[in-house]
């Protein structure tokens, strides 16, 4: 059976998705997928051992000149890849008006996706062939993997979701794999950022342990605040600019990582890292870790993330490692 996915982002829903493959993967043998991703994301669907083909779409940067030259040679050029496949099944999980009808429409199978009651927006079903009924109050690796037992008939499991993608970088991990914690400091939102004394904090209360502490950045914002961090403590390590593929090997050969709420933090979670993610104003029941000793902190009492303290981390951090 060959199967098309469309999910094209973020990297926390794109990472989300993997657990379904591979219930998918031990339920119908033989299953393989392609699938539907963002340019920015297309490293990840390749890690997990069902996927033959990631289809790189550019929608984020397309609506910027959509109707430009290049946007529209580039849109011809996934319309052609796209429709050169027939899928037995295609599944939209994205449960978008944008993902329905600029990627699903397109597909040729028999489409399916949320119903108007269960997709993010309900007038994306519209351009399905059938629709599921998928309760929204759960965790969302949960109701993707809900969306592909009823789309592909088979039992949902009731063991834990399997991401399937911690194999795939366990050869490529560095000789200093598990001497190393990792703190994932940058998110975009700024309430969801822990403040920089509390960080340097946990630092500081972390240095007897004898473990280095490693730094990832992604933007020029991100590294010059990495710099102030590790400013002054010698076994802090700021790293270089690393593509995904690199930083998932530096989180799978951690000892334990801290994170704020970011995609990065979902990688960990994929990953089965034990991790500590911070939560300020987010809800982690729906959208949180999922996985293996993961641990998300926030205050029962405070949605503001500078109330959780570095001793509160340290204590959980000790804790896991």
């Amino acid at each position: 059976m060959q199967v098309l996915i469309v999910k094209t982002s973020s990297m926390g829903d794109v990472l989300h998705t993997l657990p379904a493959l591979t219930d998918a993967m031990q339920a119908i043998p033989g299953i393989r997928f392609d699938w539907v991703v963002e340019e920015g994301f297309a490293q990840i669907p390749g890690w997990h051992p069902a996927v033959d083909r990631v289809l790189p779409v550019a929608l984020r940067r397309w609506r910027k000149q959509w109707f430009g030259r290049q946007a529209r040679e580039e849109r011809a050029q996934f319309e052609r890849t796209l429709r050169a496949q027939q899928y037995d099944v295609v599944i939209d999980a994205q449960g978008l008006v944008k993902s329905a009808a600029l990627v699903t429409r397109l597909a040729r199978g028999i489409k399916h996706g949320y119903d108007a009651r269960s997709a993010r927006e309900p007038l994306a079903c519209w351009w399905y062939d059938r629709r599921h009924a998928v309760s929204p109050r759960q965790h969302a690796v949960q109701r993707i993997r809900e969306l592909f037992a009823k789309s592909l008939a088979y039992a949902l499991p009731e063991s834990q979701g399997d991401y399937a993608i911690a194999r795939h970088f366990a050869q490529s991990q560095c000789g200093d794999a598990g001497q190393y914690l990792v703190f994932l400091h940058a998110t975009t939102r700024d309430n969801k950022h822990w403040p920089e004394n509390r960080w340097r904090e946990l630092i500081r209360l972390m240095q007897p342990y004898g473990l280095r502490i490693k730094l990832p950045w992604g933007a020029p914002h991100e590294y010059q605040r990495a710099l102030r961090l590790a400013d002054g403590f010698d076994f802090v390590e700021v790293l270089p600019k690393l593509t995904l593929e690199q930083v998932a090997t530096e989180l799978a050969g951690a000892r334990a990582v801290v994170s704020v709420d970011t995609g990065l933090s979902h990688l960990t979670a994929a990953l089965d890292r034990p991790n500590i993610t911070l939560y300020g104003p987010t809800d982690p029941g729906l959208i949180g870790g999922y996985g293996k000793n993961q641990i998300a902190l926030n205050l029962s009492h405070s949605s503001d993330i500078a109330d959780i303290s570095a001793t509160m981390v340290a204590e959980r951090l000790k804790d896991v490692m």
